[in-house]
């Protein structure tokens, strides 16, 4: 259910400026993406799971507020991001 160590690192060397820059926004955005996208598929096949929704909305609200947060300092990090990820159609 959740990422494993390998998942993050990847993502950290992907999104991150060095390998051990896990706490910038593009990173954290990035695992929440992650698992975000995890939990979907979960709900496939777990409709009733109704704690782990919570858990969902939680991430997306999470991830909405940082997205807000780079947007208002960093329009175009943000627009990189956001085309990287697949996020903002």
């Amino acid at each position: 259910m959740a990422l494993t160590a390998q998942d993050k690192q990847a993502l950290v060397k992907k999104y991150g400026q060095n390998d051990k820059d896990s706490g910038s926004i593009e990173v954290q955005i990035a695992i929440l993406t992650a698992e975000i996208n995890e939990l979907n598929t979960h709900f496939t096949t777990h409709i009733h799971d109704f704690e782990s929704k919570r858990g969902l909305m939680r991430k997306i609200g999470h991830r909405r507020s940082l997205l807000a947060y780079l947007k208002k300092i960093d329009l175009k990090r943000y627009e990189a991001l956001t085309k990287s990820l697949g996020l903002r159609k």
